[in-house]
């Protein structure tokens, strides 16, 4: 699987469905390994910066700057790990985990008022002030029973977001 030309065996698929905790049918394992290969032009076994805002909806979305980050260099199992958390099998945890690591942008397992504020001026831009943003964010986080100065935590997510019936879901296209 290192080289992204390569076909995939039985043995590649059975262990990028365990790494990705089976949230994909072999059927759509090979379908996202010929999108990675597309994607991969270079066929080096790992996807760039450059390659993934090649993606239309990618590039097109405000937090594509906070998912590069998390992106860059992914090889073909890890490339299917992060997709994995918009798979219709995943858990309501697993779509949080993702969520909390996007506002967690310096990887340090704690998000402030000031990360919440960052990812709302990318998907708000000059659609609101930034007093609007503290505004709104301080009613959310106090409604949430939280405050400005809160260090939310995994857990914290968790409590917020497990209500809100999250639906991150993409359809993996199968020929």
């Amino acid at each position: 699987m290192g080289n992204a030309s390569a076909m995939l065996t039985q043995y590649d698929i059975e262990e990028v469905q365990d790494h990705c905790n089976y949230l994909f049918s072999q059927q759509e394992i090979v379908a996202l390994y010929s999108r990675f290969c597309q994607l991969d032009r270079t066929a080096k076994g790992f996807i760039s910066s450059d390659e993934f805002l090649s993606i239309p909806e990618f590039s097109l979305n405000p937090l594509s700057q906070r998912l590069l980050k998390m992106v860059d260099g992914l090889n073909f199992k890890d490339f299917v790990a992060f997709l994995s958390a918009f798979s219709p099998q995943a858990t309501t945890q697993q779509k949080i985990e993702f969520i909390f690591k996007v506002y967690d942008a310096d990887g340090k397992g704690r998000v402030t008022f000031k990360d919440l504020l960052e990812v709302l001026r990318d998907l708000t831009g000059s659609f609101m002030s930034e007093e609007q943003r503290e505004k709104v964010l301080g009613q959310v986080l106090e409604e949430a029973g939280y405050s400005r100065e809160s260090t939310l935590y995994f857990e914290d997510f968790m409590k917020i977001l497990s209500k809100a019936g999250l639906k991150m879901e993409v359809e993996v296209p199968v020929d």
